[in-house]
């Protein structure tokens, strides 16, 4: 097909990073108003997306005629649109503002979230080689935005495009086909157990199924309504799922109220008084009201206690009271100042974590989080391994991991991985795991300073430390920016002496960490460096299926644009185990096999 100009695309694409950065800049300072959590949801999504346009800057390939409906113009409306919203937004006061200006910028959030959404759907990966990486990641992104469309209804008052969308691009970009996969080595092959006497976890392969369809048909809200304001928490502007009143008879959100209190503050945020103690009591009337509220209106509840009565899988409830009284007993013990009672309330706090999904949910609902965290830095190493092992179990129940964050655990397990006895460092790594499946969290993970601590431990961990370091790793190392850390940190080397020793029995999880790694240049180069091709060329032929898998996955990024590299493996003779992959392969194998001796293809050709 005929070319287009590449500067045209190449500026239009450097526009775009320019409003993801003002954008990510305009974060930075923060949101305040009405609209403060729509806000910052909506520029996370937006900086996500700079990897994205970072990789197709820097695509050297052909680029081909794109037709009228460009993708890449519906993008640029979108994120337009959101800079210009979030400006709008960002600090809008209902006090001074009519109630038709409020209705008119949520209507706008709808819009823009949907906008952004239709664009993310038509992406062209294959043509500009974006790597499994940023795939996932911009599936993620755009499976947020389905949600937070759906929570936002259909608009009940009507934006013209004028209103929701600035004026747009004029690029043709040539609309392919985008495969929604997320089938990273990780995903489909690293499935590690840990702490057998704890949970054992599955990473499992999800996949974003549908097409947009109608946005009338996918939005049954008309008249969704609107929350008493004496249900939202004044701190987060959210609907309170656990209200707690403080000494000057306020009540907040108790996540939230505990998190200002542990930050050092001593006054009430909402009145400025003094608090005359800490004492957070819960306000269970409220919380009735809150609940029979989501009942009448049916909206989904905050959590599924109700009345001190449980929410069944089949619907029905149970009466829970004697276990709450029971698990406020064991909270208020793990303050007393007996350390043998201290160690036994948290020894069965533990074990209560551990045995089932309606015990997590009672813990945390009774405020168990904040209290635990803040026993993280004990001077008593059992208290230190069972608060950790303790918040490992609570974060399974996906609604703790919210509470988990913020209650500022991540500084203290950094701290454990750096000083605590084997075990604890074990389950550190184990529950920085889980808390980073949330994919918000893995920013927040990778920059506390985590990576280099779990490389430490992947290096000279026990078996069961290094398998839960390298799970940790591997999942944070999905984001594209933790990459780089990591690599710095050190784990190329580790990785390449595990792969090259055959007893390590961590050959697997060496070569799925590395399969997601070998897209970013600085290890690309490591790899090549420590003359680990003829290693992996050997897996392709002999290796199990997931190790064929992953081999062929890092040799794929090892010579993408790379004639050096490509030449090497076909000197290698690599050609003959790449064609068996290709026939006879997984459907992974087979599609890396395939790609890479395409590429072979063009190069001994050219």
């Amino acid at each position: 097909m005929a070319g287009v100009d590449s500067t045209a695309v190449l500026t239009a694409v450097q526009s775009l990073l320019r409003i993801v950065r003002d954008v990510a800049r305009t974060s930075g300072v923060g949101f305040s108003g009405e609209f403060k959590r729509d806000c910052t949801d909506l520029s996370r999504r937006v900086t996500l997306l700079s990897h994205l346009l970072e990789e197709i800057r820097d695509f050297k390939g052909e680029l081909k005629l794109f037709d009228s409906s460009s993708w890449l113009s519906d993008l640029a409306v979108g994120l337009q649109a959101a800079k210009k919203l979030l400006i709008i937004a960002g600090n809008f006061d209902s006090n001074v503002s009519p109630d038709e200006a409020a209705m008119k910028i949520a209507a706008q959030f709808h819009g823009v979230t949907w906008k952004l959404e239709k664009a993310l759907a038509n992406l062209p990966y294959d043509h500009f080689d974006i790597s499994e990486e940023v795939q996932e990641q911009v599936d993620l992104v755009r499976g947020q935005l389905r949600r937070a469309r759906e929570r936002y209804g259909i608009p009940l008052i009507s934006t013209s495009d004028k209103d929701v969308h600035p004026v747009e691009t004029t690029i043709n970009i040539n609309h392919q086909e985008a495969e929604t996969k997320v089938e990273t080595a990780s995903k489909e092959n690293l499935s590690i157990g840990y702490n057998q006497n704890e949970t054992v976890y599955q990473l499992e392969t999800s996949k974003n199924s549908s097409e947009t369809s109608s946005l009338l048909d996918e939005n049954k809200k008309l008249d969704a309504p609107a929350i008493p304001v004496d249900f939202l928490c004044p701190i987060s502007l959210e609907l309170m799922r656990d209200p707690v009143i403080v000494s000057t008879g306020q009540t907040y959100e108790r996540s939230y109220i505990q998190r200002w209190i542990d930050c050092g503050n001593t006054t009430c945020p909402k009145t400025q008084q003094k608090l005359q103690n800490i004492t957070l009591t819960p306000n269970y009337v409220l919380r009735s009201l809150i609940t029979q509220w989501c009942i009448n209106h049916n909206m989904e509840q905050p959590n599924s206690l109700t009345n001190r009565r449980l929410k069944r899988s089949d619907g029905s409830f149970r009466d829970v009271s004697e276990d709450i009284e029971a698990i406020e007993i064991l909270i208020r013990n793990l303050s007393s100042q007996s350390i043998e009672e201290r160690r036994s309330a948290l020894t069965e706090i533990r074990s209560l974590s551990k045995r089932s999904t309606d015990n997590r949910i009672l813990l945390a609902e009774a405020g168990a989080i904040p209290i635990l965290v803040s026993l993280l830095t004990s001077d008593d190493n059992m208290t230190q391994e069972n608060a950790v092992t303790s918040i490992l179990n609570l974060s399974i129940y996906e609604n703790n991991k919210g509470l988990i964050m913020l209650a500022n655990v991540v500084p203290s397990i950094v701290q454990l991985l750096r000083v605590g006895t084997m075990e604890t460092r074990e389950n550190a790594a184990a529950t920085l795991f889980s808390l980073s499946l949330a994919n918000e969290n893995k920013i927040i993970i990778g920059a506390s300073g985590a990576i280099p601590e779990l490389v430490h431990l992947l290096e000279n961990g026990s078996n069961r430390g290094k398998k839960d370091a390298a799970t940790a790793l591997f999942n944070l190392c999905i984001y594209q920016g933790n990459k780089g850390r990591a690599v710095r940190a050190g784990i190329i080397p580790v990785l390449l002496r595990m792969l090259s020793d055959s007893s390590s029995c961590m050959v697997d999880e060496s070569l799925t960490i590395l399969s997601i790694l070998a897209s970013h240049q600085e290890a690309k180069s490591a790899i090549v460096k420590a003359s680990t091709i003829p290693l992996l060329i050997d897996l392709t032929r002999t290796g199990p299926p997931r190790n064929k898998e992953n081999a062929t996955s890092i040799l794929l990024s090892l010579c993408k644009r790379d004639k050096d590299n490509l030449d090497c493996i076909s000197r290698l003779g690599a050609v003959i185990p790449l064609t068996e992959l290709a026939k006879n392969g997984s459907e992974r194998a087979k599609r890396k096999a395939t790609s890479l001796l395409e590429h072979l293809q063009r190069f001994q050709h050219a």
